[in-house]
């Protein structure tokens, strides 16, 4: 029998039909045909997009924006918000409007064009995660803007233009609404137990081990409890953080090398699955919060959008997420 299952955080409930009972092998991939053709993003294209913000990796005798670089991070050529301007909040009439003021940029996680995330070395990889803090701290220094979103679209049927490997950073003026909708939940849990429910979910998870996919010092990766899609996954710091950019210099690598292995546990499972993931944290210049836990999300594109989630806010996964669990930890052998 199909059951309906609340997310503690959002109290967002979400339908799991367990009669479409399906397995990883059911899940119809699109073959992975590349392109070809020029592409602004592999080395010697510099000159076709922004000047570099962060770069990682350069060789000494190179010059700004041009080959010999490892990780490269540049403004996106077609942003969806621009860094020049005010805010300029104004009423219409009942309505709110304000200018598309931000930042939009890209981050080039590897020179090899083919190279994808899942396949970067673990050194190369760590410069990701460091990269997405470096950016945060810089863009946070402006005033203007009050979240960074940071995310990646892997693979056309999430989103991706470009075949390149690269994630993306927005800056806004605004919090998102998911962000919000998290805080207010994760708030309204803490004024009544006095305890951070992610705390409480990772303990539980880890008591249970049941939706564990695999874990290490200082991170672990689950399967929440009412996932959205099949195969949701969330990596949570198991160390109490509101805010990504104060994990220390020490985290990193263990980051590293449980985002790589749950990476490579999902692609054993659904070779080529086109994904995205998201760090959710707390906004900038957020003093530490007791009630908040940064965490990424991972969503492998498997289901669609259609009528009836569009119209009713309800999600059907139909890959129960404790068979989801158990799939990813037997697609490598421990």
């Amino acid at each position: 029998m199909p059951e309906l299952r609340k997310d503690p955080v959002l109290g967002r409930w979400i339908i799991i039909s367990k009669e479409r009972g399906s397995r990883p092998v059911d899940f119809v991939v699109e073959e992975y045909a590349t392109k070809g053709g020029f592409c602004p993003l592999c080395p010697g294209n510099e000159n076709t997009t922004p000047p570099e913000v962060l770069v990682y990796g350069r060789e000494p005798s190179s010059l700004s924006n041009t080959p010999g670089w490892n990780l490269r991070v540049v403004p996106n050529k077609y942003p969806a918000l621009v860094i020049e301007g005010d805010v300029d909040k104004e009423g219409v009439g009942i309505f709110d409007r304000m200018n598309g003021i931000g930042a939009h940029e890209v981050l080039v996680e590897s020179p090899v064009h083919d190279e994808t995330f899942i396949d970067l070395p673990p050194e190369r990889m760590v410069q990701v995660f460091w990269a997405f803090r470096d950016r945060i701290l810089d863009l946070g220094r402006d005033p203007r803007f009050k979240y960074v979103m940071v995310f990646k679209n892997s693979g056309r049927a999430a989103g991706a233009s470009l075949e390149h490997s690269h994630s993306q950073l927005i800056a806004l003026p605004i919090l998102p609404r998911m962000i919000v909708s998290e805080l207010e939940g994760s708030l309204s849990y803490y004024k009544y137990k006095e305890r951070c429910i992610y705390c409480d979910v990772i303990r539980q998870e880890l008591k249970e081990d049941i939706r564990v996919v695999c874990q290490n010092d200082d991170f672990v990766t689950l399967m929440p409890f009412a996932p959205r899609s099949p195969f949701e996954m969330w990596i949570l710091p198991k160390k109490h953080s509101s805010s990504y950019i104060t994990l220390p210099d020490s985290s990193f690598h263990s980051l590293t090398e449980i985002f790589s292995e749950s990476m490579r546990r999902l692609n054993a499972c659904i070779p080529n699955v086109p994904y995205n993931f998201v760090l959710h944290g707390a906004p900038l210049r957020s003093e530490a919060l007791d009630y908040f836990h940064w965490h990424f999300e991972i969503r492998p594109k498997l289901s669609t959008i259609a009528g009836f989630e569009w119209g009713s806010g309800f999600y059907i996964n139909s890959m129960p997420p404790e068979d989801a669990a158990q799939y990813l930890k037997d697609a490598i052998p421990a």
